[in-house]
């Protein structure tokens, strides 16, 4: 059993664990390692948003394919789609790096590319992440289909202690070793001409926890779409539409595309939150967190051991200098302008 806290940024704790040390989890479930060398991960989400038919849209995500495959672009990158509460289309193309140099190099000219002019009929939109790896984990089910940013990991490890209870989401960040993480300051809105820029506060947390049936056989495949995932719709119609009450400023549950456009049987709620605390108390007590964990408990028990789904999530606690958004020609409740 290893400790999901990679043995260089294990420090004396000043903050206690939430389980004993010889505490033993239900089932396995595995994390990210990245190489010592790698102190810091980038993910910057790029999304295009649009109403009905927009020519501009296709033309749009053909560029963000260029963009990523220039010089210093993401070493891996994903996409995925989700109607927004207002009807918007929006397509979200995710790019994760692990040497902040060649990020630098690329993010200048991408994001003047990107949200520096206008486009016919849709609105653009830049939502970047730059934290030091001891304030970011993940956590998956299974340790030989990595997902988001596990994809750029170099392993992943053996069966992790600080899981399968309330409090290991904390408990795997190295940085929750020593520090409370809480969050400071309120986000404020710059504008910049057209440009929306956000500035949020310290230790704003994001989630982009995932779900992927693709292996599922028939029997399972029906239990997963009738039995649990209308369940976890409601909870993330509800953080879309509520969350803002309960410390969630943003939330986005979208549908993974594949390589040719087409949508996979994979699918991510991605949502920004005020504190990892905020993010705990709806994990812990909020009905609609508690129905859909009470609906994934029955599932996994009446499978057991054969289940085929797969589960994964990667959280963020990223200081106030680690944070960029910028918006171009979205509505108001676009990411992080509901914030503000």
């Amino acid at each position: 059993m290893e400790s999901a806290i990679p043995l260089h940024l294990e420090t004396q704790r000043t903050r206690h664990k939430r389980v004993p040390d010889d505490y033993q989890p239900p089932y396995p479930s595995f994390v990210a390692r990245y190489k010592p060398a790698v102190n810091r991960v980038v993910m910057a989400y790029l999304g295009v948003q649009y109403r009905g038919v927009a020519p501009a849209a296709t033309d749009a995500l053909i560029e963000i394919a260029e963009l990523f495959a220039a010089e210093n672009g993401p070493s891996h990158w994903d996409r995925a789609h989700y109607v927004d509460q207002f009807g918007h289309e929006n397509v979200v193309s995710v790019g994760y790096w692990d040497d902040v140099a060649r990020f630098d190099a690329w993010f200048a000219p991408a994001r003047e590319a990107w949200t520096g002019s206008q486009r016919d009929d849709i609105g653009t939109f830049i939502e970047v992440l730059r934290p030091i790896v001891a304030r970011h984990e993940t956590l998956f089910s299974s340790p030989d289909r990595p997902e988001g940013v596990a994809a750029i990991a170099a392993d992943m490890s053996g069966e992790v202690q600080e899981h399968a209870y309330w409090g290991g989401m904390r408990d795997r960040i190295p940085l929750s070793q020593t520090d409370a993480m809480t969050p400071g300051g309120a986000p404020e809105l710059i504008r910049a001409g057209a440009r929306l820029r956000v500035v949020a506060h310290d230790n704003l947390c994001l989630i982009r926890s995932g779900q992927d049936w693709s292996d599922t056989e028939t029997s399972e495949r029906k239990l997963y779409l009738d039995d649990v995932e209308p369940v976890l719709r409601q909870g993330m119609d509800f953080l879309r539409d509520d969350g803002l009450g309960i410390g969630c400023y943003a939330h986005r549950y979208m549908r993974m595309l594949a390589a040719d456009g087409s949508v996979s049987e994979k699918s991510y709620g991605q949502s920004w939150w005020k504190s990892l605390a905020a993010l705990e108390r709806w994990a812990e007590s909020h009905p609609t967190h508690l129905k859909i964990f009470g609906a994934a408990m029955k599932y996994l028990s009446t499978l057991g051991p054969s289940a085929k789904l797969r589960l994964y999530h990667e959280v963020t606690v990223a200081a106030a200098d680690e944070q960029f958004f910028e918006y171009l020609n979205c509505h108001p409740k676009t990411g992080m302008l509901a914030a503000v």
